[in-house]
């Protein structure tokens, strides 16, 4: 048996995770093991020109930065955050309808169901799409198993936030 099963923690395909380097406690995000990246809402993206510190120089040449919004509900401008964080790469991206875009990446740590993950995240308007963010399978690879009958394995935020979100 791979050893790795041991380890796996069951999610839901759809669950309430935080990204506490981006100040956003709560957001509700859809798990997409058809997807390989995942992707966040994000608005007024803004890119800045990089000023590369002693690290980021060996590491290779600076990509810049990039600032941008993120609005954690569906429908309200409430919580809203603006966050500045390097800019990890740039993805031609094809979306579920076919459509094929370029693709800020960032560097994103998500909590999903009490477990701290890192994940290559793209930043796109996703006010059409039902969850604010969506977790792919480069984040899930670490450690997560999705169950597809099941949702908010983790729980539910708080009635509070819920309703924040307007019942979605």
């Amino acid at each position: 048996m791979n050893e790795e099963s041991h380890s796996s923690t069951i999610a839901g395909w759809r669950e309430w995770v935080s990204l506490p380097n981006a100040g956003v406690p709560w957001i509700k995000a859809k798990l997409d093991t058809g997807a390989r990246s995942s992707s966040l809402h994000a608005f007024d993206v803004e890119e800045l020109p990089g000023e590369a510190d002693d690290a980021e120089a060996s590491a290779g040449p600076s990509l810049g930065r990039v600032r941008f919004g993120i609005r954690p509900w569906q429908e309200s401008e409430d919580d809203a955050v603006v966050v500045e964080l390097p800019v990890h790469d740039r993805r031609q991206v094809r979306s579920s309808s076919g459509h094929s875009e370029e693709r800020i990446v960032v560097l994103l740590d998500l909590v999903l169901r009490e477990r701290t993950v890192t994940a290559e995240v793209t930043l796109t308007n996703r006010d059409e799409m039902g969850f604010r963010m969506l977790i792919g399978r480069e984040a899930l690879r670490q450690g997560f198993v999705v169950d597809s009958a099941r949702s908010f394995v983790g729980g539910r935020a708080p009635r509070g936030i819920r309703r924040r979100n307007r019942g979605r």
